[in-house]
């Protein structure tokens, strides 16, 4: 008989954030509230009451929330959640002012600051008042090109707090990389680091710095955080440069003016991985992405006050704005800038013995590539605190959910997440009450009417299908920049199925309430007319040991599509046709016959995003001769030639 491979005691259930809601949900509207399947289908069938609720456990902080909760609930987009209400984003961040931990940070081996709430809050004060002399005010854009580092948290309250807009960029994004972000927005204010540390080195950002403020003729202050020398040279970056403490030296701590504005008022603007042409810009708003934050990491993620919340990402994934979020729910921020690799692969591990961590946050990859490496941090950690491993980036395979449980903890809620940019969090993820079934995410999010279609718009309960969400919901983007008759973000989202949001994930419903993704339903193969998700092969693949990783795209060929595995080896392995053969045989007694490609060919790398994503659809154009639009997007460029015109797809 199949075993889930967790589930939570009782005592442990009791204790979640969602028990406890749960409960109250069921004494105060529904008495047929009696698990988590009901509470979610409740969410959905009452949307208004459902948010309403997430505000006040979230405790929001607002000068109104007026009465109005849901304005054409059925329009998408269109619809407008609490019209009335006035709030302040970085109010409800900063709503601690004691002296418990607000940050810890880790720069690799090379710094380790901590921070705490009233800290945290003056130099947020200060920064604000700063901001607000040099002009700064709603509606604004304040920009990054910064390192995960606490004053990146500072300035992005600062911007809020008098209503500018945050946009932000990790830092080793090159110069026209940043201008195909940050020259659509045109920001007034620049925060950039000195420079960042990186798999033991030190990389320099001032030149780089330079050159994008040299493209921003709007810019009135490049403001320049000391992070890997004490005193950074600010020579050649023009008057408009200057130091951040000095920048906020003339202002002592006060109590912090938030200015108050309306719920959709915009608070982010995040950027499409850009890999098709320009980034898209999508505005958030900060109304939604409070609610959306504090139900997803308060309730579905079980984040309490006092919690200790760690998530491995840069400044330029939009995990980084969801794990500041962490402050509304009262948690200590773990931060950590750098190789997740450097100086050993436990340096994660060792920051979660060492601050207590009790949610860890990183990617699929990063469990997978850990199991290649051989790493038990069961063995070699205590890891005593960690009630949750969160994974997000790409599908987890069933392969690193028995990992994770055998070589990482065993008594761990293991919650797979997925969403992204688009809504600043996740469609389906963990259920801190309910079992973790391998190969399965939890559960469709509390308020996310998440459903599987076909290609004609109707609904399936089996089979594989595109990911869709079918009422709205407050995170939906505002709109995207420079998109003034809203064309654009319709298209992105809404062209396919009318007034149903189609998010371009291709997953299919799990067999205990969960559900299982398969990849990007643009990179979906389709040999013989049979529609395949990518991550179906990765997941076999990536099982070999002789296999590091794999990428896998169709290819036109003689009126049809075959499937052409792209496989990077372990050091000093070559592609044999035995090993050739043992593939392919993996992927046949484990997948289908269909699924076993039509050509398997070694290469040297993979091309990625900055964020770390494989990009099947950019290797796609390059093997059938078509330019790829933006490499810029791309942290490893240079792979993409390693995919063209090869002989082995010739023939």
């Amino acid at each position: 008989m199949e075993r889930p491979l967790w589930q939570p005691s009782e005592d442990r259930r009791k204790k979640t954030r969602l028990h406890r809601f749960l409960e109250t949900m069921r004494a105060r509207h529904d008495a047929t509230i009696t698990d988590y399947a009901a509470l979610h289908r409740w969410s959905i069938e009452n949307r208004a009451t459902f948010w309403a609720e997430i505000w006040d456990e979230g405790k929001v902080i607002a000068e109104t929330r007026g009465e109005r909760r849901l304005v054409d609930g059925d329009k998408m987009p269109g619809a407008q959640f609490f019209p009335d209400a006035k709030l302040n984003f970085a109010e409800n961040l900063l709503r601690r002012r004691d002296d418990g931990t607000a940050l810890i940070f880790w720069g690799e081996d090379k710094v380790k600051r901590s921070l705490t709430y009233r800290e945290l809050y003056d130099q947020v004060s200060r920064l604000s008042q700063a901001l607000k002399a040099e002009g700064v005010g709603v509606g604004d854009r304040v920009a990054g090109f910064m390192p995960n580092m606490p004053e990146t948290i500072i300035a992005m309250l600062a911007a809020a707090s008098l209503g500018a807009i945050w946009s932000s960029c990790s830092p080793d994004f090159g110069v026209k990389g940043v201008m195909d972000r940050f020259g659509q927005i045109k920001p007034k204010i620049l925060f950039t680091a000195d420079g960042y540390f990186y798999n033991g080195k030190t990389l320099d950002s001032l030149e780089r710095a330079a050159g994008i403020a040299a493209e921003l003729p709007e810019l009135k202050r490049l403001i320049v955080v000391p992070y890997t020398r004490a005193q950074p040279p600010l020579e050649a970056l023009g008057e408009r440069a200057t130091t951040f403490g000095d920048f906020i030296a003339g202002h002592a701590a006060t109590e912090i003016d938030f200015v108050r504005l309306p719920f959709a008022a915009p608070l982010y603007i995040l950027y499409s991985s850009g890999t098709t042409g320009l980034p898209k810009c999508m505005i958030h708003g900060a109304g939604g992405t409070l609610l959306k934050h504090l139900e997803e990491i308060g309730l579905n993620c079980d984040v309490q006050e006092n919690d200790r919340l760690f998530y491995f990402t840069t400044c330029g994934w939009m995990m980084w704005n969801w794990l500041v979020s962490g402050l509304a729910l009262g948690a200590t921020l773990l931060l950590y800038d750098g190789s997740p690799f450097y100086p050993s692969p436990d340096i994660l591990f060792d920051f979660a013995d060492a601050t207590g961590m009790t949610h860890f946050g990183t990617s699929a990859k990063f469990i997978d590539a850990l199991s290649k490496a051989g790493r038990e941090p069961i063995a070699t950690h205590r890891l005593g605190s960690i009630r949750t491993i969160l994974s997000t980036g790409s599908p987890l395979a069933p392969a690193s959910f028995d990992y994770v449980y055998e070589k990482v903890k065993k008594d761990v809620c293991l919650s797979s997440m997925a969403g992204g940019t688009d809504l600043v969090g996740s469609f389906v993820g963990g259920n801190p009450i309910g079992p973790v079934w391998r190969g399965e995410i939890q559960a469709k999010l509390l308020g996310m009417a998440v459903e599987v279609f076909d290609d004609d718009g109707h609904a399936m309960k089996s089979g594989a299908g595109e990911l869709v969400c079918t009422r709205a919901f407050p995170s939906m983007p505002l709109g995207f920049w420079n998109d003034p008759d809203g064309r654009k973000y319709h298209d992105a989202y809404f062209a396919t199925y009318p007034n149903v949001w189609r998010h371009g994930d291709w997953i299919e419903e799990g067999a205990h309430g969960g559900v299982i993704i398969y990849g990007r339903s643009d990179a979906v193969l389709n040999p013989g007319g049979v529609r395949i998700g990518t991550a179906e092969i990765y997941r076999q693949v990536e099982l070999l040991d002789e296999v590091v990783e794999g990428l896998v795209i169709g290819q036109q060929w003689d009126n049809d599509v075959r499937v052409v595995l792209f496989v990077r080896l372990r050091d000093g392995l070559t592609l044999t046709p035995e090993l050739t053969a043992k593939i392919k045989e993996q992927i046949r007694r484990n997948a289908t016959p269909r699924h076993v490609p039509a050509k398997v060919i070694q290469v040297a790398d993979i091309p990625r995003t900055i964020s770390g994503k494989i990009v099947e659809i950019a290797v796609r154009d390059i093997v059938h001769g078509r330019p790829v639009k933006n490499k810029d997007a791309l942290a490893n460029p240079e792979a993409l030639a390693l995919f063209a015109d090869l002989p082995e797809l010739r023939s």
